[in-house]
């Protein structure tokens, strides 16, 4: 009989399955999120998303499949600046005992 565990979720994927840089790649894979709702709801082919990103159809194939490594998140910023979105930067105050988040948030 299997002994399959159910472990609660951390709320980061990639932290619970040990990926170095889970924050960075969580936040990524937020920003991709929303631009392919951008793009879906904006009734966008690959190809016209493509020319308003400046990017090939199989380049926006590959953001929307989430694959995300050649995407860094200045890129991602940019993509949302050229679907209309305004990218707001927001810095805390340091926490001297834990490690900062990088945390993206929809408005």
């Amino acid at each position: 009989m299997p002994t399959d565990r159910v472990r609660s979720s951390s709320g980061n994927v990639f932290a619970d399955i040990k990926v170095p840089n889970a924050g960075q790649y969580l936040a990524k894979a937020e920003l991709a999120a929303r631009i392919f709702q951008i793009i879906q709801h904006q009734r966008l082919t690959q190809a016209e998303a493509g020319k308003v990103l400046g990017i090939t159809q199989p380049k926006v194939s590959a953001l929307l499949s989430g694959r995300l490594d050649g995407f860094s998140s200045d890129r991602l910023f940019r993509f949302l600046n050229a679907l209309g979105c305004d990218v707001q930067i927001t810095i805390s105050r340091p926490h001297p005992r834990t490690q900062g988040l990088v945390k993206v948030m929809a408005g």
